[in-house]
């Protein structure tokens, strides 16, 4: 049994994050609508595309997108492009082709957080300056705010991290992806249980739909999972991956074709290995498929579903 997925190409795994929650601690229910459908987004060459803060890609040459799998639901289309004003556009019922036109913008806030989000895979520190620069110039900017979280999660200062993410429940005390953020700043600090219940208030602040902290709660039920394993509790291990399953799968659900889908759903189907759910983890590898037919990581997925197949074949 191979130990982990194969991540070629992928610097970390973001906790980015089907099943609606009654409430903050409530539990798991059914989602009412988890169909999905392909969109192409027509705008600018080069143009970022996000749904509800899961980013989708960039538009090609010709200002086109084509998103494979959508999740159903009243979502938001955002739109952004270095020196344009973000668009946004809701994505209620909409399917085939959406046209998201971009405005040239000269608001010094929105150009220097633009500059932030550009510098945080290059020079954390220097996005960190961009970040505080958007929040001086705009002080009530809930996007800068959050953007100055993660980088200061990102490099390992959760102290100030918290405290960006106190400052802007001031602002917006109902925010989902914040709350998101939250959860992973208290996984990555080792405090299980406000990190369950920042993950949980995540989930019912964007009314089901938090692929993040969905993902966020998968991780961190795994890790248990794990930590049970190398003790040698048994019972503990088996149902810490049964939560682990549940979560990533409503995951997976709500990425849709996202690029952060591919780590997850690699993740997934691990979990199902590790149950010893072999024809679960096979049907995983097989969507995975499906919708990233030209990923780096489709040979390994291949090779995934090669191995389990002997593994059925051979006698107990």
């Amino acid at each position: 049994m191979r130990d982990g997925p194969i991540l070629s190409g992928i610097a970390k795994i973001l906790l980015v994050a089907f099943i609606l929650f009654g409430g903050v601690f409530g539990q798991v229910k059914k989602p009412g609508s988890t169909a999905a459908r392909p969109i192409t987004v027509i705008t600018e060459p080069d143009a970022s595309v996000w749904i509800d803060g899961v980013l989708f890609g960039k538009a090609g040459p010709d200002g086109r997108l084509l998103m494979r799998s959508v999740p159903a639901g009243n979502r938001t289309l955002r739109v952004r492009l270095a020196g344009f004003k973000e668009a946004r556009k809701p994505l209620a019922a909409a399917k085939g082709e959406v046209a998201v036109p971009l405005v040239r913008t000269t608001d010094e806030a929105e150009l220097a957080f633009q500059q932030a989000e550009s510098l945080t895979s290059s020079d954390r520190q220097k996005a960190i300056a961009a970040f505080e620069n958007a929040v001086t110039l705009r002080p009530r900017y809930p996007e800068a705010i959050l953007g100055l979280a993660r980088a200061f999660s990102d490099s390992g200062d959760f102290d100030r991290a918290l405290k960006a993410i106190r400052d802007l429940k001031k602002i917006k005390p109902r925010y989902a992806e914040a709350s998101a953020v939250e959860g992973r700043i208290y996984k990555d600090v080792d405090d299980e249980k406000a990190a369950v219940a920042a993950f949980k208030r995540a989930i019912a602040e964007g009314g089901g739909y938090q692929p993040e902290a969905y993902t966020g709660l998968g991780l961190l039920y795994k890790d248990k999972a794990e930590n049970a394993a190398s003790t040698g509790d048994v019972p503990a291990e088996a149902s810490n991956y049964v939560e682990a399953a549940r979560y990533l799968a409503a995951a997976v659900k709500q990425l849709g074709s996202a690029p952060d889908a591919v780590v997850v759903y690699q993740l997934l189907g691990l979990v199902h290995e590790r149950q010893k759910e072999y024809k679960q983890a096979i049907a995983v590898y097989e969507e995975f498929l499906r919708l990233f037919p030209d990923s780096p990581e489709s040979d390994a997925v291949r090779s995934f579903i090669v191995q389990i197949k002997k593994q059925m074949a051979e006698p107990d």
